[in-house]
């Protein structure tokens, strides 16, 4: 299965990407340089805009969701209100490197927080992981079991879990339940479930410390954060893992890339990780 999502330019605030059949071109701040024209001439299928609010342009009459093979899976894309369309290729490296500890255990147990459209879950279970998808919207899991049915994994052991992600974890670490890995992508500001507000800049440590406790005391394998709130740099996260107390390990830190075969590669945000070391 070849993955259909390219990056074929960059600049002047802007990135134009591939997904599947369909050409976008969405906003993109840290886009200033000048682009290389790769798309010149191109047909652009979906435009998003900021100017006069939020909103998308199609180019013809195009459908509003369409199939996208990403990352060995099958993922539905959809336009939505954000400008997202429910695939981040930045996050695609951290996949490839969180399935090297699966075969490391019997049984791995893996959590996914603020997991959306579920492309991390359904990797991990394609890799036979056991995996814990949380996210507080119910639109956000229903989306990722479709991504799950159309990847043909509705029968992998995953559970779906519409819950926020503070709340989930207190009840996990009376539960005295365990994970051997765990990734968490938490947005600049939520609100979870039942209303509650996260907001990162004043969250983050509070929520990593509810996380060691449900990372498994002697067979934890890694943590990997990940963010987009500009600000909060990789060495932010780094020091935040580290002040954790976490076993011994490895700790390291990055932006995260989308790479562009012929264009300019894009930073899209910052992560950290923290893996035992075997």
């Amino acid at each position: 299965m070849q993955d259909q999502y390219e990056l074929i330019d960059s600049g002047d605030g802007l990135k134009v990407e591939r997904f599947g059949k369909y050409l976008l071109q969405r906003p993109c701040q840290q886009a200033i340089w000048p682009k290389k024209q790769l798309s010149l001439g191109k047909k652009i299928d979906y435009t998003f805009s900021r100017e006069g609010g939020n909103h998308w342009t199609k180019n013809g009459h195009l459908p509003d969701q369409w199939t996208v093979e990403f990352a060995g899976l099958t993922m539905q894309a959809k336009p939505t209100d954000f400008g997202h369309i429910g695939i981040f290729p930045e996050h695609i490296s951290h996949y490839a490197w969180m399935k090297n500890f699966i075969p490391m255990y019997p049984t791995f147990k893996f959590l996914n927080l603020f997991a959306y459209t579920g492309a991390a879950s359904l990797f991990m279970a394609k890799e036979n992981a056991h995996v814990c998808h949380v996210d507080a919207s119910k639109k956000s899991v229903d989306w990722a079991k479709e991504n799950a049915r159309l990847s043909h994994l509705e029968d992998k052991p995953i559970r779906w879990i519409v819950d926020d992600a503070i709340k989930f974890i207190k009840r996990e670490a009376k539960r005295h339940s365990f994970y051997h890995g765990i990734l968490l992508d938490p947005p600049s500001f939520g609100r979870g479930a039942q209303g509650q507000v996260f907001k990162i800049d004043e969250q983050l440590f509070e929520l990593l410390s509810l996380v060691k406790e449900v990372l498994h005391p002697e067979e934890g394998a890694f943590i990997v954060v990940t963010n987009h709130t500009p600000g909060i740099t990789g060495l932010i996260l780094e020091n935040c893992l580290q002040a954790l107390n976490l076993p011994k390990g490895k700790l390291r830190s990055a932006e995260m890339v989308i790479p562009s075969k012929q264009g300019y590669k894009i930073p899209s945000g910052t992560f950290a990780t923290w893996n035992v070391e075997r």
